[in-house]
């Protein structure tokens, strides 16, 4: 089974041949920035902080960065968690503190530019966009198939309006994708088999010293000992292990030593798997994601131009033609759910893929009213698409003998993922 098998794709939106090479081979091949309305102004509570970090996860900076200021990690504000192996740029907010503070702060690899104070503080979701350069190297073609390959990818991109909005791995995780699994648990409420699922499942890709540590974690139960085994760069774990050790049947308070957001991310991560199963499921049906059928729900256009998946409307056959002359001008756009015990179902063909998705993870919507009550999710609908702005450049790459690179510039509304629209020109996995 694939990564991609394992979160739930297992279709591409295009057809074309893909030029294959790898990412991030080297850190400043994958830049990213985030683009957002943050008002910021000379008083507020929060401190409004942009970020320049090189290969950090914004979960570990954070958590340095409290330690650092000697404030909880409670009082920091973001809007979305940013690749790690990467170059990337965006605003955090924190809480009662002062620009000197910052600019005492000295960690590697990273850059601080203090932008002024607030009073809103910057939480998920609170950006339009980001924006891309990537270079995928290694590629095994001239540039000029490379190139011909791309183009034909990106003419096909252009007449579907863009490509599946797919979660990519980065939701689930990238070296173990078990985000989701940790969240299904949830949704069951089984916080035990939440923990260990979240300490012992391995992965190959794994580092050796934690593959071990959890496999004798799993046959022995031995908290104590684990806390001894689980290499010192596994936090997160050796934070909940240490509360095991004292308190070995209290799984809940287990999971609450774990940053809030992260907590937040098992559920979103569950919702975003059951996404990513509808979109297959559509794609395989021959349903196409840029125009409305009969039973779908969809979207309109917010101020921004991006879509607002708070104004909804179900398509019959009666507003159909309407609906498509709306999509057709990027007015209005196909939506699926992320299911919650609020979220409203499709009918129709789109409904019957929906319910055979939830069925076959024998969930409900009601299972979403879990407890506690900061696991529930009311859940939501979701762009089917992602239509990002793409330019293009292909040269022979420098570091590679024979081989050809291409650079990539585009931009993606807020919570899409560049590796999933990376994969349709690439084409590594084998779903189908």
């Amino acid at each position: 089974m694939t990564t991609d098998d394992e979160i739930g794709i297992g279709a591409y939106g295009t057809s074309g041949e893909g030029v294959g090479g790898i990412l991030r081979h080297r850190i400043d091949d994958f830049i990213v920035e985030e683009i957002s309305d943050q008002k910021v102004g000379e008083s507020g509570q929060y401190l409004i902080v942009e970020i320049e970090k090189r290969n950090w996860d914004t979960h570990k900076l954070i958590r340095d960065l409290s330690r650092v200021l000697r404030v909880s990690r409670n009082r920091f504000g973001w809007a979305g968690t940013k690749d790690k192996r990467a170059i990337t740029l965006q605003k955090i907010s924190i809480w009662n503190t002062n620009k000197e503070d910052i600019d005492k702060i000295n960690l590697k690899d990273v850059r601080f530019r203090v932008l002024g104070q607030s009073n809103k503080k910057i939480s998920l979701g609170d950006l339009y966009s980001n924006k891309f350069q990537v270079t995928i190297r290694k590629i095994e073609h001239s540039p000029e198939t490379t190139l011909s390959r791309i183009e034909r990818i990106a003419e096909e991109l252009s007449k579907n309006r863009g490509a599946p909005n797919f979660f990519g791995v980065q939701r689930f995780g990238e070296v173990r994708p078990i985000t989701h699994l940790v969240g299904r648990a949830l949704i069951e409420e089984n916080p035990k088999e939440a923990v260990m699922t979240y300490l012992t499942k391995t992965y190959p890709d794994e580092h050796p010293e934690a593959r071990e540590a959890r496999e004798y974690l799993a046959e022995t139960h031995d908290f104590n000992t684990s806390t001894k085994l689980y290499p010192k760069n596994l936090t997160f774990e050796l934070a909940m292990l240490h509360h095991l050790a004292t308190k070995p049947d209290d799984h809940l308070g287990a999971l609450a030593k774990l940053p809030e957001n992260l907590q937040r991310i098992f559920i979103h991560a569950y919702q975003s798997y059951l996404f990513n199963q509808t979109l297959t499921k559509r794609i395989k049906r021959g349903i196409p994601l840029d125009t409305a059928i009969p039973g779908d729900i969809v979207c309109f256009k917010n101020s921004v131009g991006l879509p607002d998946t708070n104004r909804l409307q179900r398509v019959t056959s009666e507003n159909l033609d309407g609906i498509n002359r709306l999509i057709q001008r990027g007015r209005a756009f196909t939506t699926a759910p992320l299911p919650g015990y609020e979220t409203p179902l499709a009918t129709e063909t789109p409904g019957e893929i929906e319910r055979e998705v939830l069925a076959a993870e024998d969930t409900r919507l009601e299972n979403f009213k879990t407890k506690p009550a900061k696991y529930a999710s009311k859940g939501m609908r979701r762009e089917m698409l992602t239509n990002p702005n793409t330019t293009y450049n292909v040269t022979q790459d420098e570091l590679h003998t024979n081989h050809t690179k291409a650079t990539l510039n585009f931009t993606l509304q807020k919570g899409s993922y560049a590796t999933i629209l990376l994969r349709e020109y690439m084409k590594l996995s084998d779903a189908e």
